[in-house]
């Protein structure tokens, strides 16, 4: 201990007298351990930290899997045999979400709901801290209304109310008794702040409606396998009973921990980016490496007597290790202020769908992994530093001319084996950059089928009610609204649909293609010839306002699109996209055909289609437009909707007034306003986030790696200045001289580029799925990235050689 205590004593000393390399070693592997544990928290945050929950590894999602392989929700009576029927959960509960106006509290809120069904607190294994659960009392048709808050709304929005006197909360056409607050921090489904039965309302009977989530808790001893093999023999016996067949069905059953199913979407990405930062870290490692052996190599004076004075080889290891475990220690702790600083860069960068952002800290685990990180780090690098500086015999540096003796061939060989390392490593990251980067370009090039500049949005939840006059008097008020709406100063257009593009999506469903005089008159004659498989369609369906389209810029290809003829007690009418246009009439002209989709929102009034509009891409610019067929909303209104309104004037002006407007005709719904062009910014939010990200480590790397090649060939033409010194002597010109020192180090960077073009090839593969229109191998990105590094490296290696150049030939041999 004492020897050991010696040790770090001198490493201290020792790092303190040379304190210029010091400070450059600090900040390098400071930098690498900073940015990889500032990743590493957030890929701890999402990915790795348990759930909040007890036992949370038997928490389970369950999901449908419809024809296209994919996870669907489900439906409720394939829930209900999923729940009665299995023999592996303890407990099983279905859930929903969605945002609404809710009123009672001081001001009308926006809020996120959940309807849950009665066991999804015990499922959870989670009890309200105030108050109580959801009981079977409160989860049946006719009971009384009851609501359980989060902890946020009780405290921020009820003002910790006492429950007994605490407001009554009207969340569409009910009024429900809040009886139960969650604890702090609790936050499931992700936003949502209230939670109440969705037993009150009954269920529905179609197996092709899939509405909700499930989860539920595995049986002791249970695993997930086994949950998986029991849902999936169900999930095939009622395919093979079930009356209602057809694409909307589902074909098998899927079970999965409940935080791999949070995640699934994002995991991909997270470790991409993991991986970039661990490159990152080896450049810096390979950088301070460099810096180590070349003050190793200067001390060989001093190992030799030391040497002779008995120290042996294992004495030399354990100061070098030791040496560098100070250096790592003072990286750690400038790593942890860097990681704290980018954690708080990461969380404003990340997208808003990545989940559990609120768990992402500096926590203990993740100090954990710095330390170890940099424990590691500090013992490769000693034990790398130690090996070359004790590989040859002490006793020949006590020689004459052993100064002469530190750039020995062997040394230089070494320094640009790592420095082509680096560039190899910087390459791979240079490459995944720029195929980020090309694939963003292809991005931002498609042509979404819609203006996106110049339109502000303005999120409108009313209150909801099942009673026919309720929804009668929507058209009326919403002619209104957007009349008022178009006497503001720059409002040029105003329109509302019941979702914009790329913003939360469209329902799809089955509709039916029928003749004016062969119109279902219920919904179960509807579903009976869904059943008897008559001709039928898919697409998505949206309720839009006239002027829609001309406010989004939406093309006219054929036909007509709403207008004031297309009044509520008309003949409803429906506009198609091209793409519904051209899959489902396959040439011929729909225009005039009558078709039936009251399955999507009960109306059974046939639509007869009158235009076709332009394809848009609604989820997402990279997704192929998807069938849509639209309805006009002031013939059938729908209760959640987005008004555009198109203008050029300040889109903060236009929301003030707008607002103002809204308070006068529904004081008791609260709006969210956004532009449109934000909308398109948060769906490319993934890939903004990972090419800065990306972009920022590689071109971290490419500084560091620069760097390294002009340390190399720096400390390569100082401890070759008698040389060169000779060389110059003997008739050499200076331009001779800076050739010479130029190809030496072009040919480390054409080593190092050529293993990283290699590695390339092979690791970009890994995130095909990160990139659009684009190949893992674009020659495009691998030019541009090889014509980067090689002028670079050019300028890195040339200012060495030109001070090569200058050598004067006589005090180089003078020197010696």
């Amino acid at each position: 201990m004492s020897s050991g205590w010696l040790d770090l004593r001198y490493a201290v000393r020792a790092l303190v007298r040379q304190a210029g390399v010091t400070v450059i070693a600090v900040l390098t592997l400071g930098l690498g351990v900073g940015a990889t544990t500032a990743i590493f928290s957030v890929v701890y945050g999402v990915m790795l930290r348990p759930l909040p929950f007890p036992d949370a590894d038997r928490l389970m999602a369950i999901w449908e899997i419809n024809h296209r392989g994919t996870y669907s929700r489900l439906a409720d009576p394939n829930f209900d045999d999923f729940r009665d029927r299995n023999r592996t959960f303890r407990a099983m509960a279905k859930y929903t979400n969605y945002v609404v106006s809710v009123t009672g509290a001081a001001e009308p809120t926006r809020t996120s709901v959940a309807l849950v069904t009665r066991d999804f607190f015990n499922v959870l294994g989670i009890r309200p801290t105030v108050g109580r659960g959801l009981t079977g009392a409160d989860a049946r048709p006719g009971a009384q209304p009851v609501v359980i808050v989060s902890h946020r709304y009780w405290t921020e929005t009820l003002g910790s109310a006492r429950l007994s006197s605490a407001a009554h909360l009207r969340i569409e056409d009910r009024v429900y008794t809040v009886v139960g607050v969650m604890p702090a921090g609790f936050q499931f489904p992700a936003g949502v702040d209230l939670w109440g039965p969705a037993e009150l309302d009954p269920e529905n009977t179609s197996r092709t409606s899939h509405n909700f989530y499930a989860i539920g808790r595995l049986r002791d001893g249970v695993s997930p396998a086994q949950a998986n093999a029991d849902l999936s023999a169900i999930a095939k016996d009622i395919v093979r009973h079930s009356p209602e067949q057809g694409e909307y069905l589902l074909v098998d059953a899927a079970v999965l921990p409940l935080q791999a199913s949070l995640t699934r979407r994002v995991g991909s990405t997270l470790y991409v980016l993991l991986g970039a930062v661990f490159f990152l870290l080896l450049v810096g490692c390979a950088n301070v490496a460099n810096l180590l052996l070349a003050q190793a190599a200067a001390r060989q004076h001093e190992l030799a007597i030391r040497h002779a004075l008995g120290a042996g080889r294992a004495r030399f290891v354990r100061q070098f290790v030791a040496e560098a475990l100070v250096l790592s220690a003072a990286s750690c702790l400038a790593g942890l202020l860097i990681a704290s600083l980018g954690i708080n860069g990461l969380l404003a960068l990340a997208p808003a769908d990545l989940p559990r952002l609120e768990e992402v800290t500096l926590s203990w685990e993740v100090l954990g992994f710095a330390a170890g990180l940099s424990g590691l780090v500090a013992v490769a690098l000693g034990l790398v530093t130690a090996f070359r500086a004790t590989r040859r015999d002490p006793r020949e540096s006590l020689g004459d001319g052993a100064r002469g003796q530190v750039g020995a061939a062997s040394s230089q060989r070494v320094g640009r084996v790592i420095v082509a390392a680096q560039l190899a490593i910087t390459v791979v990251l240079l490459i995944g950059a720029a195929l980020l980067g090309r694939s963003l370009l292809r991005v931002l090039s498609v042509n979404p089928g819609f203006r996106t500049d110049g339109v502000v949005t303005m999120d409108l939840a009313m209150p909801y009610s099942d009673d026919p006059a309720a929804k009668a008097r929507l058209s009326p008020f919403y002619a209104d609204a957007f009349d008022r709406l178009r006497a503001i100063p720059g409002v040029d257009e105003v329109a509302a649909a019941s979702a914009v593009p790329l913003d939360r999506g469209l329902p799809d469903g089955l509709f039916l293609i029928v003749t004016p005089d062969n119109v279902p008159q219920s919904i179960q004659e509807l579903v009976e010839r869904f059943r008897r498989q008559d001709p039928t369609g898919t697409a998505d369906y949206c309720a839009a306002s006239p002027g829609y389209f001309h406010a989004l810029g939406i093309p006219l290809v054929r036909g007509r699109l709403f207008d004031d003829r297309d009044r509520p007690d008309q003949p409803h009418v429906a506009v198609i996209s091209e793409s519904l246009a051209r899959i489902q009439w396959k040439g011929a002209d729909p225009i005039g055909r009558t078709i039936e989709f009251g399955n999507m929102d009960g109306d059974l009034r046939p639509l007869t289609i009158v235009g076709i509009v332009g394809d848009t891409r609604e989820y997402g610019l990279e997704q192929p437009p998807r069938p849509t067929l639209y309805v006009d909303l002031m013939q059938r209104p729908s209760f959640s909707t987005t008004v555009v309104m198109r203008t050029g004037a300040d889109p903060r002006a236009i929301t003030t007034a707008a607002r103002a407007v809204l308070r006068q005709v529904a004081p008791d719904v609260p709006p969210r306003f956004r532009t449109l062009a934000q909308i398109v910014a948060v769906s490319l939010g993934a890939r903004h986030f990972n090419l800065t990200l990306v972009g920022v480590f590689s071109v971290t790397a490419l500084l560091l790696a620069m760097a390294g090649i002009y340390s190399v060939m720096a400390y390569d033409v100082t401890e070759r200045r008698r040389e060169i010194g000779v060389r110059m002597a003997l008739g050499g010109s200076p331009r001779q001289v800076v050739g010479r020192v130029l190809r030496q180090g072009l040919a480390t960077t054409a080593i190092g580029v050529a293993t990283g073009v290699v590695a390339a090839l092979g690791l970009t593969r890994t995130f095909q799925s990160l990139l659009f229109e684009v190949t893992p191998t674009d020659p495009v990105a691998f030019a541009a990235v090889i014509g980067v590094l090689a002028a670079v490296a050019t300028l890195a290696c040339y200012a060495p050689a030109s001070r090569a150049s200058r050598v004067d030939p006589i005090e180089a041999l003078r020197q010696d």
